[in-house]
């Protein structure tokens, strides 16, 4: 069974770097296969991983949607997505990624979005890990891949706004009724431990903090992948002790 962690979190928190890094993590550790799925729109987890993405599954379903029966004479529609999906999936050293692209056009994506959830389940059971690095909505997780998780991890700055969108993810997960076994908070780019009235309406573990890294900032700044960093710098290092709960599977 696979282990999923949903990433999630307002932009500007960290929260795609956390998901790189989670990455780096599982592959240097050697934890077992790592497959990297990109839910964001803005689809910043393959340049964190050093990967250029050639087609996303939005492209995919762009497509379809624009035109049912571009399916080959022969092909079920799911086979055909599959295969599609197949295509748009970049095999790189010691993971998978793929990117789920942007928000859907104009044409009926309803009947093509089911097959979708099949085959991205299909498509997560064949690996030990899966780090899906979710837009703040969590579209992907209610519509297009999984519904359930081992583990949430919401990332938060250490900012008012950001802790209060952290607030409202736990509580839209809720809603949604995404299941996870896990829900955890995880702070970035904070100076010293938050105190506990600061955390006390959030319906989450809070799991730690990664202090501010200047390595990762500038590697951000240069659109460096983190995966060329050194292995002692002190996101990494911060991250990899608190793995142990992240990753740890039943």
């Amino acid at each position: 069974m696979s282990h999923i962690i949903a990433v999630a979190g307002k932009g500007g928190t960290g929260k795609t770097t956390t998901a790189a890094l989670l990455v780096r993590l599982i592959r240097d550790k050697k934890l077992g296969s790592c497959l990297a799925v990109d839910a964001d729109p803005n689809s910043n987890l393959g340049e964190c991983l050093g990967v250029e993405v050639k087609e996303t599954v939005g492209d995919i379903l762009d497509r379809i949607a624009a035109d049912p029966d571009k399916v080959p004479q022969g092909w079920t529609k799911e086979r055909y997505v599959e295969y599609q999906v197949q295509l748009a999936l970049q095999e790189e050293e010691g993971f998978d990624i793929i990117s789920m692209g942007r928000p859907e056009g104009p044409g009926c994506y309803c009947y093509v979005n089911n097959i979708l959830r099949a085959v991205m389940l299909k498509l997560v059971n064949d690996y030990d890990f899966v780090i899906i690095d979710n837009e703040a909505g969590l579209e992907h997780l209610s519509r297009r891949t999984t519904r359930s998780a081992q583990v949430l991890l919401v990332v938060s700055d250490a900012t008012s706004v950001g802790l209060k969108a952290a607030e409202r993810i736990a509580k839209l997960v809720k809603e949604l009724g995404i299941k996870a076994d896990k829900k955890f908070l995880l702070v970035n780019r904070w100076h010293k431990e938050p105190g506990i009235d600061k955390l006390k309406n959030i319906d989450l573990e809070f799991i730690g903090n990664i202090p501010f890294d200047s390595e990762i900032m500038q590697a951000s700044l240069n659109g460096d992948s983190l995966l060329k960093l050194g292995k002692d710098f002190a996101g990494l290092k911060a991250l990899e002790d608190l793995g142990g709960k992240i990753w740890q599977q039943k």
